[in-house]
């Protein structure tokens, strides 16, 4: 007679059981802790005062919600004391459309500090209704789009010079990430664009300081590795997270808040940057 087939025992059963909560609760708190990274950036053309100005970073947030109504991440924000909210793209998602989650959490944000804004692929990805929807929204919120476009930032009398990439048109960065001759060769060159990989072209359009996201970090993170894939850059990519500087130009990489096509990042928390700026 064969041997009858054992059945699991109650034991082994709560132990799996067990694992499988363990790992829930894990990848969640991966991917639903909330982290600060602050920059101290530092230039001879940041003008008196500007001495300290503050700009918070938010990138790939694709409907991530942080506490209901984003409240945990409109507190982050708050904590900082920003002058400036730069929000670098992908403010939602493609592949699961929440307009209204992005459209009021920009609406949040700007009644916290002036809020600056570029697109990101997954607007681009999104059908014209859509698209319109959005961004109309967004300009309704008090956000200001840059579209290939500078504006002066103000204070006391000083001026530096934001310039944001649509990101349809980020290979246009020698064209349009110059310095607009209203604002002089002596202003300081702040750039928003979504994409990393165009460093070089950063480099030469004449920006000071880049912020950009795009790379999620590259989503599994490993020591002494770094990000595993990102979009555009494949596996072991170059820009995932941090600062790099060549020359007078820095860049600095959010490793952002949401996910998208791979739902699920590991030892990568959400971030949300802080760059003050000094002039020394």
């Amino acid at each position: 007679m064969k041997a009858e087939r054992q059945k699991p025992s109650r034991r082994k059963i709560l132990t799996l059981c067990i694992v499988l909560v363990l790992c829930l609760l894990f990848c969640l708190y991966q991917n639903l802790h909330l982290t600060v990274t602050e920059y101290r950036y530092t230039n001879a053309r940041v003008p008196a005062a500007f001495e300290g100005f503050t700009i918070v970073q938010i990138s790939d947030l694709h409907n991530a919600k942080f506490g209901k109504g984003n409240a945990r991440l409109l507190e982050c924000i708050r904590s900082l004391d920003p002058d400036m909210i730069a929000i670098t793209g992908d403010i939602a998602d493609a592949y699961h459309t929440d307009l209204d989650t992005a459209i009021r959490f920009c609406a949040d944000a700007a009644a916290i500090a002036p809020c600056y804004y570029v697109t990101g692929n997954h607007e681009l990805w999104l059908d014209d209704a859509k698209r319109t929807q959005l961004l109309d929204g967004i300009r309704a919120s008090g956000v200001v789009i840059l579209d290939d476009a500078s504006v002066p930032i103000e204070q006391n009398g000083d001026t530096i010079c934001l310039t944001g990439l649509d990101d349809a048109n980020l290979l246009a960065a020698d064209r349009n990430g110059g310095r607009p001759e209203a604002f002089g060769e002596d202003d300081l060159q702040v750039l928003l664009a979504h994409e990393p990989q165009y460093f070089e072209e950063y480099c030469k359009c004449g920006a000071d300081l880049v912020l950009t996201g795009h790379a999620h970090g590259g989503q599994f993170r490993l020591p002494g590795v770094g990000g595993i894939i990102a979009p555009d850059q494949g596996f072991f990519p170059a820009y995932t997270a941090g600062g790099f500087t060549d020359g007078h130009t820095t860049m600095y990489i959010s490793r952002g808040l949401g996910n998208s096509t791979i739902p699920v990042r590991l030892f990568n928390y959400p971030e949300v940057v802080c760059v003050r700026m000094y002039a020394s």
